[in-house]
C-alpha cells in the first residue's frame, strides 16, 4: 500500500473526480476502438449522461471522432467512436550522437512525416536548427500540435526542464525547455533517452509490455541506458538520475572507453561502440563503421561480426541479470539497433540470465522492441503524447 505524501496530497474535489472519469473515458477509446457511448458506460459503470458529456468534450478538443454506426441489439444502431485519426497531434525531437530526427505523429503514436539533422555540437547552432523544423511543422498542423517532446542521450532533470550533463555533446546545465519554448510558443518536455523510450513502451509497446506493471527498458546505442517502470509509471530518482546502470561495473578493461572515461562500466562491454570496438581488433581493420554496419554485416553472414556481436550481447545479458536479481520486473525489453540482430544474440544474451537468477526466485521474460530501431523517437513523441492519457488530476 502506498503512503499518502501529506506535502503533495489534494482533497478529490469535484474536479479532481471529473478529471479521472474523463481519463477513464479517453483510454476505453484508445484501448477498445470502436466503441459506443453504451458500451464505455457499461464496462465503466459511469452514467450514460457523463459519458456523453465527457466525449462531446474530447470530441471538440479534437481527440476523438464518430466513425459511423454498430450493430443494433434491439434498438437504435449506436454511434462508434476511436481516437482521431487525422492531423499530427504532437512533435518529437530524438537527439543523438550521430543525428537529431524531428518527426509528427497522430494521438495513436502513428509518425507521419519525419526529417533528418547532421550532429548539432553548439547549442545555440541546435536551437536554430531545430526550432526551424520544428516551426514549419507546427505552421502545417495549423493549431492542433499540443507540444514538443525532445529524447536526450544523457542526465536531465524534466521537473525543471533541463539538460543536466549530455556527455557526447559536453552540454551541461541547459535549459533547453525554456528555450525551445520561447522559440516556438509550444509547451516543450523532455527526457533522458532511455526513460523515454520506457515511456513509449508504457503507452505504445506490445500488449506484453505495456500491460505489465513492473518492466525494465535496456536501450543499446552509443551507450547503455535503462528506463525503469514501476507501478505503471517511469521511475526517475532524484533529479531524474535513477537508472544510470550503463555505468555499473561488470568487468575489467572493456573494449572501449564508458562516456564517463571508465573501462570498467556496463557500458564499455555492452554498447553499439564495444560491438564495433570488437569487430576491429578481430579483422585488424582500422576503417570507421558505425553499429548499424556492423549489424548489417552480422546479417549477411560474416562470422567476425556475428562473434562481435554474441560477445556483446554476453555481457548485455551479464547486466540485465544484475537487474532482474535487484529489481525482479515482470519483463526486461531491450531496444535500439541490436533489436535488428535478434536472431543472432538472442541466446548469447540469455545464457548468463538464466545461469544467475537463483533456483525459486522469479525471473524475466526479456523480449526485443517492437518500436522500431529508433525507440527513442516514439519516446520523445511520447512525451507529448502521454500526457493525453495518463492520470490528472485538478484541485
Amino acid at each position: 500500500m502506498r503512503r499518502i505524501d501529506l506535502r503533495k496530497a489534494q482533497a478529490a474535489r469535484a474536479a479532481t473526480i471529473r478529471g479521472i472519469n474523463r481519463q477513464i473515458v479517453l483510454n476505453y477509446i484508445r484501448d477498445r476502438e470502436p466503441i459506443s457511448r453504451a458500451d464505455i458506460a457499461r464496462e465503466t459503470a459511469l452514467q450514460r449522461s457523463t459519458v456523453s458529456t465527457i466525449v462531446e468534450e474530447l470530441k471538440a478538443e479534437g481527440l476523438i471522432e464518430e466513425i459511423g454506426t454498430g450493430k443494433s441489439t434491439g434498438g437504435r444502431r449506436p454511434t462508434l467512436l476511436r481516437l482521431r485519426a487525422a492531423g499530427a497531434m504532437a512533435i518529437g525531437v530524438d537527439v543523438t550522437p550521430s543525428h537529431t530526427t524531428v518527426a509528427t505523429s497522430d494521438l495513436a503514436g502513428r509518425i507521419l512525416e519525419r526529417e533528418q539533422l547532421n550532429p548539432i555540437q553548439d547549442r545555440n547552432e541546435f536551437i536554430k536548427q531545430v526550432v526551424a523544423v520544428v516551426r514549419r511543422m507546427a505552421a502545417r498542423n495549423s493549431s492542433a500540435i499540443s507540444g514538443v517532446g525532445i529524447s536526450l542521450p544523457g542526465l536531465v532533470d524534466p521537473d525543471v526542464g533541463r539538460a543536466i550533463y549530455i556527455p557526447h555533446f559536453n552540454w551541461r546545465d541547459w535549459p533547453i525547455t525554456a528555450e525551445v519554448s520561447a522559440a516556438t510558443g509550444l509547451q516543450v518536455v523532455i527526457d533522458n533517452d532511455a526513460n523515454a523510450a520506457a515511456l513509449a513502451e508504457l503507452w505504445f509497446g506490445r500488449p506484453e509490455v505495456s500491460d505489465a506493471r513492473d518492466f525494465i527498458l535496456v536501450f543499446v546505442g552509443d551507450g547503455v541506458g535503462t528506463g525503469i517502470v514501476f507501478d505503471g509509471q517511469i521511475y526517475r530518482g532524484e533529479r531524474g538520475a535513477a537508472g544510470e546502470f550503463g555505468h555499473m561495473i561488470v568487468g575489467q578493461k572493456g573494449p572501449i572507453a564508458c562516456s564517463c572515461g571508465n573501462y570498467d562500466c556496463w557500458e564499455a562491454f555492452s554498447s553499439g561502440r564495444a560491438a564495433v570496438a570488437r569487430y576491429l581488433k578481430a579483422t585488424g581493420k582500422g576503417e570507421r563503421m558505425s553499429f548499424d554496419e556492423l549489424i548489417d554485416r552480422a546479417l549477411a553472414g560474416e562470422e567476425a561480426a556475428v562473434q562481435a556481436l554474441a560477445e556483446t550481447a554476453h555481457y548485455l545479458g551479464i547486466g540485465i541479470s544484475n537487474l532482474i536479481v535487484g529489481l525482479s520486473p515482470a519483463v526486461v525489453v531491450v531496444g535500439g539497433a541490436i533489436v535488428r540482430a535478434w536472431p543472432l544474440i538472442a541466446e548469447a544474451l540469455e545464457e548468463p540470465v538464466k545461469r544467475s537468477i537463483r533456483r525459486g526466485l522469479p525471473s524475466a521474460r526479456i523480449m526485443p522492441s517492437t518500436l522500431g530501431d529508433q525507440p527513442t523517437l516514439m519516446g520523445a513523441l511520447s512525451l507529448v503524447l502521454a500526457r493525453k492519457f495518463a492520470l490528472t488530476t485538478t484541485a
